[in-house]
């Protein structure tokens, strides 16, 4: 009896693989080879879905599909036998491998290269498969965090971190642009201190702010504290958002924020975000500022400040 096969819908169920990524781990890595009907449908043994499961548990607990690809079934298993169980308890609530971590990855090597056209290229892809939402929160979060480990790491130069801030600055705008705001929305003031020369967390920050129903004001990188709440004070702005990426150790972070609270009226909230948030705890508590950890928290943090509220969701 000859063994069953499954389309790629099918696959991607059994799997929790997307069809992305089962397309993309076959065509560029070779991982499992289909057979083809006469309307060229990809069909999947049972054999290639048992090897796409180990696969994906394998990439699951960080191992690179493009080292581990050719290995055979026999060592795919092996491998995922060796993974320690508290490993895959950690990721138990977490998406498994998913359209973005492929993106991710061509993403990177687009903008290793200065790709341009390249980087819009995936970025479209991923906004079609994944949604704005999805986009934000499985791409572009992710990317901007793996971009500033290999720059601190030295693997990319700043070079490389100023080209996707671009790319993604434009895209992210273009992408919320459709969708037209009331008059009542409330404007958001977003930037970087003076000093602070990375982009792509101001960048994300006012994508999510703008996917959220809010208008933005982008001001761009290290503008010292008159400027950012002149900005918002022209602009009405309810809040304002600060990201804190690199350096974390500039002294002159902790005033710049005590100036923009006493520059700024009260009511304007200043919302903090970044990798470098923790090297400045003691300067974010002292101006009263808000810390956000993630696009989630953004996105309850704007919440409560439309409602009239504090960040910690009780109203003044």
């Amino acid at each position: 009896m000859s063994e069953l096969s499954h389309t790629i819908r099918v696959v991607s169920k059994r799997t929790g693989l997307s069809p992305h990524v089962i397309r993309i781990w076959e065509r560029r890595y070779g991982a499992v080879t289909p057979t083809r009907t006469e309307t060229n449908r990809r069909l999947y043994s049972e054999t290639a879905v048992d090897r796409l499961m180990l696969l994906r548990r394998a990439t699951e607990a960080g191992h690179s599909i493009s080292h581990i690809a050719r290995l055979d079934s026999a060592q795919l298993r092996q491998m995922v036998d060796a993974i320690p169980v508290e490993n895959t308890a950690s990721r138990r609530d977490l998406p498994v491998v998913t359209a973005d971590t492929d993106f991710v990855g061509e993403c990177l090597d687009a903008v290793r290269r200065l790709d341009t056209q390249r980087l819009e290229e995936h970025l479209r892809a991923a906004s079609i498969e994944l949604g704005s939402q999805g986009l934000l929160h499985r791409l572009a979060a992710p990317l901007a965090q793996k971009l500033g480990e290999l720059w601190q790491s030295g693997e990319i130069t700043a070079a490389h971190e100023h080209f996707a801030s671009a790319v993604l600055r434009v895209f992210l705008g273009n992408l919320s642009r459709p969708f037209s705001l009331p008059a009542s929305a409330p404007t958001v003031v977003v930037a970087t201190p003076s000093g602070q020369l990375h982009e792509l967390g101001a960048v994300l920050v006012a994508a999510a702010a703008s996917a959220h129903g809010w208008r933005v004001t982008y001001l761009g990188v290290s503008l010292p504290a008159a400027e950012i709440a002149g900005a918002a004070i022209k602009n009405r702005a309810k809040a304002v958002a600060l990201s804190l990426v690199y350096p974390g150790d500039d002294p002159n972070v902790g005033n710049e924020l005590e100036a923009l609270r006493h520059f700024l009226p009260s009511q304007v909230k200043i919302i903090v975000g970044g990798r470098a948030m923790r090297a400045y705890a003691g300067a974010i508590e002292r101006s009263g500022a808000i810390r956000a950890n993630s696009i989630e928290d953004i996105y309850q943090i704007l919440d409560s400040v439309r409602d009239g509220q504090n960040g910690n969701g009780n109203r003044h």
